[in-house]
């Protein structure tokens, strides 16, 4: 008896890449895909995708998942609840953050980061290496090392007192991942200023959620994003600039690529569909959408929108940063805090996927090759995550059947465990019913199939974007470069 030619054939559907949508099948074989066409052999399994979309899984390359912060809260959810929650939201690869802290070493840091990960995560991940510590152990040794066994890219801090690294150990981080190999990311807001305001705010008594807006000026963005590109072309190191939030810094990221920077940049969600407004509740209810950089302005949606367009930020992730509204997350300081005291983040991974789908698919903004692109395939690439991202023979069967007819009045009802959703009584259209992790059904009929701990590290090789643009002489030396005389 003769063997099916595959183990999965998806039937019926319409694929859509970051190029082009057609219809045909796709053949499933070891985990990978193996086959894209029509009429395909049968496969052991047939999965009818009638008048579904048949996805890549999406990649979101900024999850705080069982995480530390940085003022010692740690956030609400463990790998397996996170995890969970993306699965369930489309998303089948994720990259977070094992997070240095004041005093502590990168390599154990990042040795217990993946302890966790193997016990809990339900899909394939990746981490960042967030340096808060750079001491001459891990600036000249645990950096490196890291570097070249897989872990391609590295945070840092430009503000928050507790994890922040000042300038001159930042231009430290970017030489030694310049040299390793790694990609710099960033989140790049003035210290001085946020502070400055924050305090002045304080004194006057304007301490309710609303003001944290008011508390990060949009100056410390754009001020932030010039110092960090100024440092990358001195350097030629490749960066990423986080959570873009303002026209004004869009704009800024935009005229540094025109003139050949290595930047690449994302936004989120929040900034395309909220702004500052969300923050003005009774009470303390707009504590719930504290995140930092906070929301801005209509003004500020239409422009990134723009950008994204125009290719001048390349992903949307939903900066997962998950605090239950108790005592245990954001009122951990009291009941009634003030919103320096409340701990910034909100919950992403689930609806990441389904809000975006809504928002560029059945609103007809940007489209559905675009959606393809900025939520799946251009975070694969740019990270180098081997095998993601994109419907192609011999990449990783990660595929999701959307029904884009199926509309959804969203609740707080989440997998994750924060036990809110912040784009709560909010109806949307398209939704991720069936998805596959190398293959397997993991989730299908709003039930999870996958265990906890089957999900896989994902280590990385040097690729295009941890390439420096080559502007510079391969080993840099100040004196050399640009000679003594000049100092």
């Amino acid at each position: 008896m003769t063997s099916p030619a595959f183990d999965t054939v998806i039937r019926g559907g319409t694929l859509a890449t970051a190029s082009e949508v057609v219809r045909a099948d796709l053949g499933i074989r070891d985990g990978r895909i193996a086959a894209i066409g029509i009429g395909l052999p049968e496969g052991a399994q047939e999965l009818d995708a009638t008048g579904r979309l048949v996805l890549p899984g999406g990649v979101d390359t900024h999850c705080h998942i069982e995480q530390l912060s940085g003022g010692g809260l740690m956030n609400a959810d463990t790998f397996e609840t996170a995890t969970r929650s993306a699965a369930f939201g489309g998303t089948t690869s994720v990259i977070s953050f094992a997070a240095q802290h004041r005093g502590a070493s990168l390599a154990r840091t990042v040795e217990d980061y993946a302890a966790l990960a193997r016990k809990g995560a339900i899909i394939d991940y990746a981490f960042h290496l967030m340096v808060a510590n750079p001491d001459a152990q891990t600036i000249a040794t645990d950096l490196p090392a890291l570097i070249q066994a897989g872990h391609r890219s590295v945070k840092v801090f430009m503000t928050y007192d507790a994890v922040q690294v000042d300038d001159q150990a930042l231009l430290d981080v970017m030489l030694s991942a310049r040299e390793a190999g790694a990609l710099v990311c960033v989140h790049a807001e003035n210290h001085g200023l946020l502070k400055w305001m924050g305090e002045r705010l304080a004194k006057r008594g304007y301490t309710a959620p609303k003001y944290h807006a008011v508390s990060h000026p949009r100056a410390a963005e754009v001020e932030a994003f010039h110092r960090l590109i100024a440092f990358s072309e001195l350097l030629d190191t490749p960066i990423c600039i986080f959570h873009v939030s303002t026209a004004e810094g869009a704009a800024v990221i935009r005229e540094a690529r025109g003139r050949g920077v290595k930047i690449y940049a994302e936004t989120c969600p929040h900034y395309l569909l909220m702004t500052a407004a969300e923050l003005d509740r009774p009470g303390i209810e707009g504590a719930k959408w504290i995140c930092s950089p906070p929301q801005r302005e209509t003004a500020d949606q239409e422009a990134l929108w723009r950008a994204l367009a125009l290719g001048d930020l390349q992903i949307l992730s939903s900066d997962h940063a998950p605090y239950r509204f108790d005592a245990s997350g954001k009122l951990s300081a009291g009941a009634n805090p003030p919103f320096k005291q409340i701990a910034n983040g909100m919950p992403g991974l689930e609806m990441r996927m389904p809000m975006l789908f809504d928002a560029m698919v059945s609103r007809g903004r940007l489209g559905l090759s675009k959606f393809v692109e900025l939520t799946a395939t251009a975070p694969a690439r740019i990270y180098d995550l081997p095998g993601k991202g994109a419907l192609a023979i011999g990449f990783d069967a990660d595929i999701v059947l959307w029904d884009p007819q199926k509309t959804v009045t969203l609740t707080d009802a989440l997998h994750c465990n924060t036990g809110y959703n912040p784009f709560a009584g909010r109806s949307i259209t398209g939704w991720p019913e069936t998805v596959l992790r190398r293959g397997e059904i993991i989730v299908a009929d709003g039930a999870l199939r996958a265990e906890a701990g089957s999900g896989r590290l994902l280590l990385r090789e040097a690729g295009e974007a941890t390439r420096p643009t080559g502007r510079l002489a391969p080993e840099f030396d100040p004196a050399r470069n640009f000679g003594a005389e000049l100092y």
